[in-house]
């Protein structure tokens, strides 16, 4: 009785840390100088710990995310806080090779394993950016999901949206919405 009764309170407790909101269709704004045009609706979760980007889902996080980051500083983590875990952080010298590495080193930190299929010159946010695209082994479950990336460095700071999703259902899916949101950001000079 005492063990459900601490679950209980645990769980009750847990549950006023995340927040789901409806991200309708339209002109959004991410950051103070990014925005975003949906057509159709996302799922935008905040919870403690999930770092400096914004994440949306369609399906839930286990399932696929969309992460949008938005005017990361020099120095600044692009991450949610790990303990005893070496830093992964923004530098805005960095070329698009080595921003494609500090995120990897992000989405393996817990022993899944990336690998970059294409990296190339791309436009996003109406500035000379990059894409990238990825597949990524999960260790928690073996799970195998295919994400890409963008990205543009403007005034030194990093603006990225990086999306990933199971190979097989959900990726094919969902990756044309999620492709279209990043070919209609705006990064405000």
């Amino acid at each position: 009785m005492i063990r459900y009764l601490w679950l209980l309170l645990v769980l009750t407790a847990l549950s006023g840390c995340v927040s789901v909101a409806k991200v309708e269709t339209g002109q959004r704004a991410v950051g103070e100088r990014m925005t975003v045009k949906l057509e159709g609706a996302w799922n935008h979760i905040n919870a403690p710990g999930l770092g400096p980007a914004e994440h949306w889902t369609m399906e839930g996080l286990p399932v696929d995310q969309l992460l949008l980051y938005s005017g990361i500083r020099d120095g600044d983590e692009v991450h949610g806080p790990r303990q005893g875990k070496k830093s992964i952080a923004f530098r805005q010298a960095m070329q698009p090779e080595e921003i494609v590495a500090m995120f990897e080193g992000m989405m393996t930190h817990d022993g899944s394993r990336f690998q970059l299929v294409k990296i190339e010159p791309a436009m996003f946010g109406g500035l000379k950016g990059f894409r990238f695209d990825y597949s990524l082994i999960r260790k928690r479950d073996n799970v195998q999901l295919s994400g890409f990336g963008y990205g543009a460095i403007s005034k030194g700071e990093l603006f990225s949206i990086l999306y990933m999703a199971p190979r097989l259902h959900f990726f094919p899916m969902y990756s044309a919405r999620a492709d279209q949101i990043g070919r209609s950001a705006v990064i405000k000079e």
